[in-house]
């Protein structure tokens, strides 16, 4: 440990993969690392839990990257103690399942002639006469898909998941997820004989740690705790203040923890300002603007090995609120499973705090489950014996129009506090997947030890520019 490193204090807040990328990595440079997390368990939104004698993640999350970076750290971790798993994902459809990638005769074929025929003829129409692009999702979807398949395979999936109108939702949104996926690129990828897709939106295989996501995580922070580190479970940050020397004090509900030269906050952006002191009343009024979508996750016990093949099954019909459902006895490890002869399926719902969905009672939110998995004929009630919901608030970011603005405002702000990095799906206000924030942990941890100068708030909107270093790297998955 060198001097000047056991110097440099570091306070992390909040124990996913963005902050424990970080605490990881500072931890075997030498620094002094405290880590507050405010649940019971380390991984945040990737954690992996205990139900019913089996593990289960927080719904469906996979780990693939193109990114040499990450795939180091993350192999380091996990090293060989992960399976190859093969992905099949479908879309359920009034009544029907549509395979995804999609199957141009399969989909034309259980669409129907008529609107299969809308579908092929709103497609070549915005080819003619292509819709003037606003700032909307809505529109983005439409000038790439046509309207027809924007209203069959997008609209209601993106309306549940954001709870506001795709008119009202920004193009962001499609620009970081289906990015330059087209008609033509997902018909062509569903042609191929072998799968070997190319586009990051119809990956068919990736790692999956035998443990369950979680497992990444756990060995950080196992890591950190061995090696001089501190994680602080159940410690709410409440405050953040600086002292006369410019270094911060962290107040938690269980006391208060000085002198830290760098403070790494993943906490969600808008309780960050909410923490700081003389925060200006228009970067209030701009974080005040900014919203996050809850997430209700509903596990279901069924009494059966084998229900249906899928990873995951995207739930785009109308008439059901849910909008995905997992199996975790079709992918992941039988170590996850432990070989049960029952499965467990989660079905997600998402809703705000003010909506009748997210204030029912687990009692009634099982009900709910329970008769739409009866609804899509993939599971009989009778079979199923337990249920069990888990709520996660402000999991994601909402991108309305006009967030980029209140956006801009918090972090011009931000950026002038000397030594406070922000990071995360929920501290930078971005829709990150697990590589994007272990990038973000990555480069975050390159900036405090002085090895790099990195523009944070570029990762994932950007995120291109930063994987050319891996452009070349194994990619983990085929």
């Amino acid at each position: 440990m060198s001097q000047g490193n056991e110097k440099s204090r570091v306070a992390i807040v909040g124990a996913g993969p963005a902050g424990l990328t970080v605490a990881y990595l500072l931890t075997k440079q030498g620094y002094r690392v405290d880590v507050f997390e405010a649940s019971d368990r380390l991984g945040g939104l990737s954690k992996t839990i205990e139900l019913w004698g089996q593990k289960v993640d927080l719904g469906p999350h996979r780990f693939f990257t193109k990114d040499d970076r990450i795939l180091k750290l993350w192999l380091e971790v996990v090293g060989e103690d992960y399976s190859m798993v093969k992905r099949l994902t479908r879309v359920y459809y009034a009544g029907k399942f549509f395979q995804y990638p999609l199957k141009p005769i399969e989909t034309f074929t259980k669409l129907g002639f008529w609107d299969g025929s809308a579908a092929i003829f709103s497609y070549v129409k915005e080819k003619l006469i292509p819709t003037r692009e606003d700032e909307s999702f809505e529109k983005w979807v439409v000038r790439r898909f046509g309207k027809k398949l924007y209203q069959l395979f997008f609209k209601t999936y993106s309306e549940k998941l954001w709870g506001i109108p795709g008119t009202h939702l920004d193009k962001d949104f499609a620009a970081q997820r289906i990015k330059k996926l087209t008609f033509f690129e997902a018909v062509r990828e569903g042609l191929r004989e072998k799968k070997n897709n190319r586009h990051g939106t119809l990956i068919d295989e990736f790692a999956y740690p035998k443990e369950g996501t979680g497992m990444v995580y756990q060995r950080m922070g196992d890591f950190v705790n061995k090696n001089g580190g501190r994680i602080h479970l159940n410690a709410r940050v409440i405050s953040v203040n600086k002292t006369n020397t410019g270094e911060f004090l962290i107040g938690t509900n269980n006391g208060e923890a000085p002198n830290y030269k760098h403070l790494v906050s993943t906490m969600p952006l808008t309780q960050l300002i909410l923490q700081l002191p003389d925060v200006p009343g228009e970067v209030l009024m701009a974080a005040n603007e900014l919203r996050f979508r809850n997430t209700i996750l509903v596990y279901l016990l069924v009494d059966q090995r084998e229900v249906f093949p899928d990873n995951w099954i995207y739930i785009h019909d109308p008439s059901l609120k849910v909008g995905r459902i997992t199996n975790f006895s079709n992918w992941w490890s039988p170590e996850i499973t432990r070989q049960s002869d029952k499965t467990i399926l989660c079905m997600e719902y998402w809703a705000n705090e003010n909506e009748e969905l997210w204030l029912n009672s687990d009692e009634r939110l099982v009900a709910l489950a329970k008769e739409e998995i009866a609804k899509t004929s993939l599971v009989k009630e009778a079979h199923i014996s337990a249920g069990f919901v888990y709520r996660l608030p402000k999991c994601y970011p909402v991108y309305n129009i006009g967030y980029k603005i209140h956006l801009g405002s918090i972090i011009s702000y931000l950026s002038k506090i000397s030594g406070l990095i922000v990071i995360g799906r929920y501290g930078s206000f971005k829709y990150n997947n697990q590589d994007h924030s272990i990038l973000m942990g990555i480069l975050g941890a390159e900036n405090i030890a002085g090895t790099g100068n990195h523009d944070l708030w570029k990762i994932n909107t950007d995120y291109e520019v930063y994987q050319e270093r891996g452009k070349n790297a194994t990619v983990l998955y085929s």
